[in-house]
Parts: C-alpha cells; sequence; structure tokens
C-alpha cells in the first residue's frame, strides 16, 4: 500500500460563529474574513508541513486545486508544487487537480505539468479533476451542462500535446488552435501517470477504465461512508472485465494518532470540529447546478461529496441548537480514523480490506490544527503506523506510479542559504 500526505491547505482563522452568521466557505466568503499577514505565515507551515512529510518517508506528498474558498487554499497547486519540486529530491508530488475544463487554453496544464515533470526529475503525478460545481460552474462560471464535454476535450488536447512529436493544428468544438507544439516536454514517456479524483460519478469509472487512469475517491467522510461508492466502482470494473488491482484506485482519509486513544482524543477533537463544521460549512444551493451531474449518476443514486457535506449543513441547520457536530459524532461513523497506533492500523486495514484501495491518501493536517500537532501526527504515523502496512498489496504491481530519473542523472540540490541567495 502507498501512503501519501494530502494537504488541503484550510485557512484556519475561520470564526467560531462562522457557521451561523456567514451561509458558506465556498464561492460567497466574505474577503474581510481573509487577513493576507496571517496567511502568510500559514501558507509557510503548510509548506513546512509537506517538506516534513517527505522527509518523514511518506510515499508522496499531494496537493489540489479550489478557488473562491476558505476550505483550501490552493487556486493554483502548481505553484505550490513547483516550490516542493525544488525543496525535495526523492519523493514523488502528485497535484491531484488541474482542473481541465476550467484552462483557455488546456496546453496550459500540458506545458505546467510538463515543467513540473523535467524540474523533479519525473516525480509527478498528474491528477485531472473535472471539479466540483463550487470551482467551475460558480467561481468560474462554467456551464454546467457543457462542464464534462469540455473536460474530455481538453484532455484530449492535453494527451495529444505530450505525445505528438510534430506541431499540430487542433479544431475541437471549445478549443481551436493552429500551432500545438509544447516546450517543455515532460521526463516521464508517454506521460506521467494520470490520476481523477471524483465523487462517485459512473462515468468517470468507466472512462478511468478505458483510459486505464487511477480512480480516486476523495471522500470528505471516511472508509465507512466511503464503501457503498467503492464497491460500486470495482463492481464496475468487474463488468468491464477489468482485474481488481488495488493500485486502479485511490481514497483519502482524516487520519488522527497519538499513543493512545483518549491522548487522540483530546489533541484532534479542536481541529475536527473546525474542519467538519467551518471548513465543509458549503451553502446547498452551490453544491448541485442543473446540469453538473449526469443522468446515469443520478439514476445510480450517487451523490458527490460537496453535496453531502451541503446535506449534512442543512441538517445542523435545521437543529434549534445549531451545535454542529462533535467529535463523538465523526468517531461513531468513520469519518475520522482515530486512536492509539494499535488501534489506526485495526482501522486503516479494515479499510484496505473493505475497500480494495492501493493509493491511500492521508489528511494528517485538517482543520485549524497548527504545524506542531501536525508534525506530531505525521511523525508517529510513520514510525508506528506506516511500516505495518506496507506490505498490503505487495503481490500486485503498481503500474500508476511515477517513473522518475535515475539519481546520478539528477541535478544536486544544494542547501538553502539566504545569503547567497540575496547575493
Amino acid at each position: 500500500m502507498k501512503m501519501m500526505w494530502f494537504h488541503l491547505m484550510p485557512y484556519t482563522e475561520l470564526p467560531d460563529d462562522f457557521r451561523e452568521k456567514h451561509p458558506s466557505v465556498w464561492v460567497d466568503i466574505h474577503s474581510s474574513l481573509f487577513d493576507p499577514k496571517r496567511a502568510h505565515l500559514m501558507y509557510n507551515d503548510f509548506m513546512d508541513e509537506l517538506e516534513y512529510a517527505a522527509d518523514c518517508g511518506y510515499d508522496a506528498i499531494c496537493v489540489n486545486e479550489h478557488h473562491s474558498n476558505g476550505y483550501g487554499l490552493m487556486p493554483s497547486p502548481n505553484l505550490i508544487a513547483s516550490a516542493l519540486s525544488r525543496r525535495t529530491t526523492q519523493v514523488p508530488i502528485c497535484v491531484m487537480g488541474n482542473s481541465l475544463a476550467l484552462y483557455n487554453p488546456p496546453t496550459r496544464v500540458a506545458e505546467e505539468f510538463a515543467m513540473l515533470d523535467v524540474i523533479s526529475g519525473g516525480r509527478l503525478i498528474a491528477g485531472f479533476p473535472v471539479g466540483t460545481p463550487m470551482d467551475t460552474c460558480f467561481a468560474y462560471g462554467q456551464n454546467p451542462s457543457q462542464l464534462r464535454e469540455r473536460y474530455l476535450e481538453a484532455h484530449d488536447l492535453v494527451i495529444k500535446a505530450w505525445t505528438e512529436k510534430d506541431t499540430f493544428a487542433f479544431n475541437g468544438r471549445f478549443n481551436q488552435q493552429r500551432y500545438v507544439n509544447i516546450w517543455p516536454r515532460p521526463v516521464q514517456q508517454p506521460h506521467p501517470p494520470i490520476w481523477i479524483p471524483g465523487g462517485g460519478s459512473v462515468e468517470t469509472w468507466q472512462w478511468c477504465a478505458e483510459m486505464d487512469y487511477v480512480y480516486c475517491y476523495l471522500s470528505y467522510y471516511g472508509y465507512k461512508a466511503g464503501k457503498a461508492t467503492m464497491d460500486g466502482f470495482w463492481a464496475e470494473m468487474d463488468r468491464l472485465g477489468k482485474d481488481r488491482n488495488p493500485y486502479r484506485a485511490g481514497f483519502a482519509q482524516v487520519v488522527a494518532v497519538a499513543e493512545s486513544r483518549e491522548q487522540a482524543i483530546e489533541l484532534y477533537t479542536e481541529p475536527a470540529e473546525y474542519f467538519f463544521n467551518r471548513c465543509l460549512h458549503v451553502d446547498p444551493r452551490f453544491a448541485a447546478p442543473a446540469g453538473y451531474s449526469t443522468e446515469a449518476t443520478q439514476r445510480a443514486g450517487l451523490e458527490s461529496m460537496v453535496k453531502k457535506a451541503a446535506n449534512a449543513q442543512s441538517l445542523i441547520m435545521g437543529d434549534k441548537t445549531n451545535r454542529g457536530m462533535t467529535m463523538a459524532d465523526f468517531v461513531d461513523r468513520g469519518y475520522v480514523v482515530i486512536g492509539s497506533p494499535d488501534e489506526v492500523v485495526e482501522q486503516l486495514n479494515a479499510l484496505a480490506d473493505d475497500l480494495n484501495v492501493g493509493h491511500l491518501m492521508l489528511l494528517m493536517q485538517f482543520g485549524n490544527m497548527g504545524k506542531e500537532l501536525t508534525q506530531y501526527n505525521t511523525r508517529i504515523f510513520a514510525e508506528k503506523v506506516m511500516p505495518r502496512l506496507k506490505t498490503r498489496f505487495s503481490e500486485w504491481e503498481d503500474r500508476w506510479w511515477p517513473k522518475p530519473m535515475q539519481p546520478a542523472e539528477r541535478a544536486a540540490l544544494p542547501g538553502f542559504a539566504p545569503k547567497l541567495a540575496a547575493e
């Protein structure tokens, strides 16, 4: 099993009364809540945490793309990944987004991902999400009924830009370019491994099978709630005649580990309640615009994670006490894998058994968790949990993992020296 350290980069200082006084963390969150000077410190803490995870031996570090929100401060994950490419040497870098339909022209994605793959020496995992309705339809103004068509056409253009050796013309419905000839070209050939983040769309499952891409279920609500979706995915793979290689899939899970369960509850209650009650406070009017979900997905009764978050918030707001959910709720429902190292190993083994997922994306910083606690969570997991899970699925080949340049071929990175840089 690959264990990947995933950062959402949430704004960590939303007010205590945020849920009561503000309708949504996404799209129309008020700009007065954002303090650039405080965010300067947050960004640098977040970068430290990602680099720390790389040093602790996680299989990859992951970033993603969102817009107009306090849930994740990464409108351009490529900026973060470029810094990580320079400040790390061995660890793969998974950019779980660029949202292809938002780029005009999409060759911008082909160019920037190629740059990242070259700078990092072939360590890039390229994520291509369709994107949440808040990001794509409301923040960026895309027509929801055209979103998937735009996405698929953009994908085809990016792949051809990476693999076609000669300059070519592209004449699609949404993109027309007389000359496509990107420089640089990616190190990994024919292109970096492609992973598709999704929330449970039948068409996404089928497309991942057709293209031989990794399907990543980025659930907010843990492996218990995620079982129905992953059962559906594997049933579709069976129907299409694909093997059950667990590395066909990825899954995101909030994890909180300490020396004992009691200590873990004490340490992580505040950041967990901040994350689920403030960072996922999505107004239902933004969660499911007409045309965003396809007919097949609706017929299958599948809901996106953001719609589930919005529905949960509606239930909370209907509660006269407006108390929000508590850590006890998260633990009972399996939203958070929490406890001592032994307990966390047991729960993650159950996750592996139930979901058959080879790429585990660990949310180990969540909500308003500070750097010291994040690093503690990261370190104790790396030392006392990760070694006991490494051999899971060792009988399978991970055909969707980066193939970097050999160490002797790569540039030697000097230690960072501010004085020399200034001179």
